[in-house]
Order: structure tokens, then C-alpha cells, then sequence
């Protein structure tokens, strides 16, 4: 076993980037109560030396530095081209995950952990594809299910065909924001079922929420349906002001996998239930992606990722967007034409 240790930064110091509870008291939630964040995940790994980070606000930066004691800066660009640097997270807004990842793999950088959604167009997202597969670099998306125990689980018991053959497929939470939060679950859904969207039918919700992270981003809910291989339904009920609780449901000819926002049902139709909790001792999902990021940055052993089913998943959010302005006509994938150039401003 290599005892190797690598250096690591983060840019971007807010609540998912730098663990910052001024930035999390902006937006309403707990840094205590998120399944991980970059700098957690860091900190916690024992091969892992976390150095620096970046952030334009002063005091994101001088809280960072007495938090962890690693060295800050103001501009992104300064850190990467000073720094000696193994693993970058990318925890800024949306609208700058392509300029900085791909300028990561352009500067060497092995590994980038950039949040979700990918990007704010489907090019700019196959963008930073080509930039890292170019360069050898390993690119790996924050979608949190992917590294979950409970959701790794489902997937062998659903593609062991302990569901039987998929029915129906039914997505809910009450929280709109179809690429912050909808990117996870419907990411989550090509994880579990193995399958890929072929179109979507769509209503944005336009009831014009404020997004928390400012007026210049906007990121509706929505009600659709979409395809997936194998003519395989799935609806989608993601107002903006719902009180509904988040729901995955997967339905089989032999039972169906209830997905709640920390438990998995399971239910056979002759009767038999089995449920999966997590435990206090559960390591964070981002905690287990900085234990796979290590493996492979030690022997390029295989990632469990492939960062272009992120890709994917935000061409089915664009997809959304683009039927709902052909009042919810049926947008195939992959997209064509104009749509594939509609930004989707997400925080």
C-alpha cells in the first residue's frame, strides 16, 4: 500500500467548497447537516494535505485560513500556477466550472472535483470532458449518490433483477431547482437503473422562486416525463414551493425500491419489506470520493464515475427546458440544434 501523501486545494470557499457556515447561514442550511464537504472530505483522508484555497471574498479567506491554516487567495488563477497540486475542487457557481477545470487539466492538475450541475451549456459540459481526457485527467462531479453505500447496494439489487423488470419510475421533491437539486436525483436515476434518457416532455415552474444564491441566477421547477431506454417512464413533480417530501420511486414486476432523502425501502409484492439506514459511523459520500480519488491517483485503479453521465444528466435538464418552450412537445437526446446552446443559469 503506497503511503504517498497529495496536495490538494479548493476553490471556491463557501458551504459545499470550505465548509463555511456564514456562507450556509446565506442559504439557510447547516454545514453539519450536508453529506460532506470538499474540505471535510480533504481533512479527513489521511493521505490528503489540504494547502490552499481560493475565493474572492476576504472573509471567506480569512476564516478558511484560521479553520484549517492553509494558505488563500484572491485570484484562482495565482493558486493553481504557484501551487504544486494533485487534487483541485471546483466549488464555485455553475457558470465558471468550464473556464476553471479546463484551465486545471491545461495547468497539469491530475485530479478536478467540481460541483454540480457540470455546467450551464451541454458544449461548455463536453468541454471540460475533452480537457481532461486529453491531458489524462480524472474529472469527477459532486452528484453525492453516486458514492452513497445505500445507493451503490440498490444498484446490484436492481441490475441482479431482484425488482424484476422495470414498470415505472416516479421522481419527487418539493425544493424546485431542477439543476441544483434535480441534477442529483435524476443523476442517481441513470446510476440505479443502468439506463439513459431518449426525450423528455416538460413544464418549467415559472413561479418565479428567488434563487439563495442571487437574482442573477434562475433555476425553475418543473413537472415532466422522461423516456429512458427500453420505452421506460418516468415522471417528474418538482415545483418551486411544494411541501412534498423528496421520493424516488422505482417499480418492478416483482416489487419496488422506495428512495427517501436518507432511507431505501424495499417492498415485494407478495409482502415482504426490508428497509436500509445509514448508521452514525457512515462516512460521508464525499468523504468515499476522496478515498477513490486517492486510489487512482495512486495505480489508476478504474473510477466508479464516468463523468460524462454528468454530462448526460445536464443534457436531460436542458431537455427540460427546451420542451417546455415547444409548450412540452417532446425533445429528443441527444439534442440538436439550438438547444444544445440554451443556457441554464443555475447557482
Amino acid at each position: 500500500m503506497s503511503d504517498k501523501t497529495y496536495r490538494a486545494a479548493v476553490i471556491g470557499l463557501g458551504m459545499i467548497g470550505g465548509a463555511d457556515q456564514v456562507s450556509g447561514d446565506a442559504l439557510g442550511q447547516k454545514v453539519s447537516g450536508m453529506d460532506g464537504t470538499h474540505t471535510y472530505a480533504y481533512q479527513n483522508h489521511p493521505r490528503i494535505d489540504l494547502i490552499a484555497g481560493s475565493s474572492r471574498d476576504p472573509g471567506r479567506r480569512e476564516r478558511y485560513e484560521t479553520r484549517t491554516g492553509a494558505k488563500t487567495y484572491a485570484d484562482w488563477q495565482d493558486m493553481i500556477a504557484q501551487e504544486s497540486l494533485d487534487i483541485v475542487s471546483v466549488a464555485t457557481y455553475t457558470p465558471v466550472h468550464a473556464e476553471i477545470t479546463i484551465a486545471c487539466a491545461e495547468a497539469g492538475i491530475p485530479v478536478i472535483y467540481c460541483e454540480k450541475p457540470a455546467a450551464t451549456t451541454v458544449p461548455d459540459a463536453e468541454h471540460m470532458l475533452e480537457a481532461c481526457q486529453s491531458r489524462d485527467a480524472l474529472l469527477v462531479f459532486n452528484h453525492q449518490r453516486r458514492f452513497r453505500q445505500d445507493h451503490r447496494k440498490l444498484r446490484k439489487h436492481i441490475l441482479a433483477d431482484n425488482l424484476g423488470e422495470l414498470t415505472s419510475i416516479s421522481l419527487q421533491w418539493a425544493t424546485g431547482r431542477l439543476s441544483n437539486v434535480g441534477s442529483h436525483v435524476i443523476d442517481a436515476l441513470f446510476m440505479l437503473t443502468g439506463r439513459r434518457v431518449q426525450a423528455v416532455s416538460a413544464t418549467l415552474d415559472l413561479t418565479g422562486r428567488p434563487d439563495c444564491r442571487g437574482p442573477e441566477f434562475r433555476d425553475p421547477g418543473c413537472w415532466g416525463v422522461m423516456r429512458m431506454d427500453n420505452d421506460l417512464m418516468v415522471t417528474v413533480n418538482a415545483p418551486d414551493n411544494a411541501q412534498s417530501p423528496f421520493r424516488t420511486e422505482i417499480n418492478g414486476s416483482k416489487g419496488r425500491a422506495i428512495v427517501g432523502a436518507s432511507t431505501v425501502t424495499l417492498e415485494t409484492w407478495n409482502g415482504q419489506t426490508e428497509t436500509w439506514s445509514p448508521d452514525d459511523k457512515t462516512p460521508s459520500s464525499m468523504d468515499r470520493a476522496a478515498d477513490e480519488i486517492v486510489a487512482w491517483l495512486d495505480n489508476r485503479t478504474p473510477f466508479p464515475y464516468d463523468p460524462e453521465e454528468a454530462v448526460h444528466t445536464l443534457e436531460a435538464i436542458v431537455a427540460f427546458h427546451a420542451s417546455h418552450a415547444r409548450n412540452a412537445a417532446w425533445t429528443d437526446l441527444p439534442l440538436s440544434g439550438t438547444d444544445r446552446d440554451i443556457v441554464v443559469l443555475s447557482g
